[in-house]
C-alpha cells in the first residue's frame, strides 16, 4: 500500500450480449448478490479511500444497485463502450487530487480474493498486473515477461504463434500509481484488431517510459469471468461448494450440504445446525449453537445462540432473534426484535414489532403494521400471552404479563397484567344450522 492510500475502479459498463438478457451482465446474481457486488466486497478489503464504478449499458439500473451495495461508491458513465482503457478514462475525473494506488477490477469477475488484491496493491512495481497460469490459455491475453519484469501484454487476436504458446495469462486486474495512470491512459491508441483502447497497453507504454511493470499471480479459479448463463451457473455451483466446505470446516453441521445455499457475507458460528433446503440471502448471521430447521429462507437477519427457526420459516431484513427464541413453521418475521425466550410457534406474521422476554405469540397472530401509507410498530412487553388469531393493529402496545383473547382485534393499548378482548359476543341460534343445510341441499336438487 502507498501512504496516499488506494482507490478502486470497477469496470461494469459492458452489455454482456452473450447472457441473452435485458439485464446488465454485472447485475446477474451469484450467491444472491449482483456480480458487481462481489467485486466491491473484495475491493473493500483494501479499505479504499475512493470507490468508482464505471457504468454504461443499463447505467440507471447499475447505479441503483451500486447505491444499495456500497452507498459511498461513485458512478462514472461510459456512454460508448470503446474498450477498457476508454472505460478507465471515464473514471479519471473522479480521481482528481488522488495520488495513491489505483486498483482496477471487473464487475463480471467475482472470485478475486481480497488477499490477492492486497498483494497486488502493495507490489512495489509502478504497474502490477494480476496473472495466472491457464490450463487452457484459449483466447486470453498473454503476459510476456523478461526476467522478473512484465514486458508487455498481448491480446490473443493480436498475438503471433509464439506468443499464443505462452500459458501465463492476463486477468485484466491491475494496480497502477494514479499519476502514472493518468499519463498512460491519455496516450492510449486504438490501432489494433478490435479498434479499441486497451488498458493492457499501459504496460508497454510504462516500460517505454522507463517504469517497471510486474506480474502478481493467483489461482486460475480466482480469475473466472462470467459471460454466459452457463458460466454463471458454473460459477454459482463453484461458489456454493466452496462456502459449504468452509462452513463444515468451521464446525457447522449441514444436514444435507448440497441443498444449503449461501450468500457472500453469510456468517454461521460453530455448532450451529442447518437443516435441508435452507437458503441464506445477504446479511445473515447465525450464532453458535442455533438451529435452522429445513425449508427456511433467511435474509438480513441475526439469530442468537440457542434459538431455533423453522421448519418453513422466513426471516426478512431487520429480524433480530434473541437467545432461546423459537420461531416455528410458517412464521414470517420482518424488522422485528424478538427478545430472549420468545416463542412464536406457527402461522404468524410479525412485522415492525418488539417482543419482550419470554412472551408467547399464538398461532395466526398478525401485527397489522401497514395502513396503506406508512408502517407502524407493535410493542409487546415481557411475559405477555397473545392468544391465537389476534390481530394487533399498530401502533399498539401490550403491557408486561398482559394477555389478549383468541380471535381479538386489538386497536388500543393493553395495560400490564390486563386481558384485552376485541371480538363480538357469541350468539347461538338453536336448530338454525340444520335448517340452513337442508335448504342448501334442497336448492342443489332443484
Amino acid at each position: 500500500m502507498t501512504k496516499q492510500g488506494v482507490a478502486l475502479v470497477v469496470l461494469a459498463a459492458g452489455q454482456g450480449s452473450r447472457m441473452q438478457s435485458d439485464l446488465p451482465k454485472v447485475l446477474h446474481r451469484l450467491g444472491g448478490v449482483p456480480l458487481v457486488g462481489h467485486a466491491l466486497l473484495a475491493g473493500r478489503g483494501l479499505e479504499p479511500c475512493r470507490v468508482i464504478v464505471v457504468a454504461g449499458h443499463g447505467a440507471e439500473a447499475v447505479t441503483r444497485a451500486v447505491a444499495r451495495l456500497d452507498p459511498e461508491a461513485r458512478i462514472a458513465i461510459q456512454e460508448r463502450q470503446l474498450g477498457t482503457g476508454h472505460a478507465v478514462a471515464q473514471a479519471l475525473p473522479l480521481l482528481d487530487g488522488f495520488e495513491g494506488r489505483v486498483v482496477v477490477l471487473y464487475g463480471d469477475t467475482p472470485f478475486v480474493a481480497a488477499e490477492t488484491l492486497a498483494a497486488l496493491a502493495a507490489h512495489p512495481a509502478d504497474v502490477a498486473v494480476l496473472g495466472f497460469e491457464a490450463a487452457d490459455p484459449g483466447r486470453y491475453g498473454r503476459l510476456v515477461v523478461k526476467g522478473d519484469d512484465l514486458d508487455r501484454i498481448v491480446e490473443f487476436k493480436d498475438a503471433d504463434e509464439a506468443t499464443q504458446a505462452i500459458t501465463l495469462c492476463n486477468s485484466g486486474v491491475m494496480a497502477v500509481d494514479a499519476g502514472l495512470l493518468r499519463d498512460l491512459v491519455g496516450r492510449l491508441g486504438n490501432d489494433n484488431a478490435a479498434g479499441e483502447y486497451y488498458l493492457t497497453d499501459v504496460v508497454a507504454l510504462a516500460r517505454a517510459a522507463g517504469r517497471r511493470a510486474a506480474v502478481v499471480t493467483c489461482a486460475e479459479a480466482e480469475t473466472l469471468g462470467i459471460n454466459t448463463r452457463a458460466e454463471l451457473a458454473a460459477a454459482e455451483a463453484a461458489f456454493q461448494a466452496r462456502r459449504r466446505a468452509e462452513a463444515v470446516e468451521a464446525g457447522v453441521t449441514l444436514a444435507d450440504p448440497a441443498t444449503v445455499w449461501f450468500a457472500p457475507d453469510t456468517v454461521i458460528g460453530r455448532d450451529a445446525v442447518i437443516g435441508q433446503n435452507v437458503v441464506f440471502g445477504p446479511g445473515v448471521t447465525i450464532e453458535s449453537g442455533a438451529e435452522i430447521l429445513p425449508f427456511c429462507h433467511l435474509e438480513g437477519c441475526h439469530v442468537s445462540a440457542g434459538a431455533t427457526v423453522g421448519p418453513f420459516a422466513r426471516l426478512r431484513p431487520g429480524a433480530e432473534l434473541g437467545g432461546g427464541v423459537h420461531v416455528g413453521n410458517f412464521v414470517e418475521v420482518k424488522n422485528s426484535i424478538l427478545s430472549e425466550g420468545v416463542k412464536v410457534g406457527h402461522l404468524t406474521y410479525l412485522g415492525d414489532a418488539e417482543i419482550g422476554e419470554r412472551s408467547n405469540i399464538g398461532a395466526g397472530t398478525v401485527t397489522c403494521n401497514y395502513d396503506g401509507v406508512g408502517k407502524h410498530r407493535t410493542v409487546i412487553g415481557p411475559d405477555a400471552f397473545i392468544g391465537s388469531d389476534t390481530m394487533l393493529v399498530a401502533p399498539v402496545r401490550i403491557g408486561a404479563r398482559a394477555m389478549t383473547g383468541s380471535g381479538s382485534v386489538i386497536t388500543q393499548d393493553v395495560p400490564e397484567e390486563a386481558l384485552g378482548l376485541g371480538r363480538g359476543r357469541q350468539v347461538n341460534k338453536p336448530g338454525l344450522a340444520a335448517r340452513i343445510m337442508q335448504a342448501l341441499r334442497d336448492s342443489k336438487v332443484k
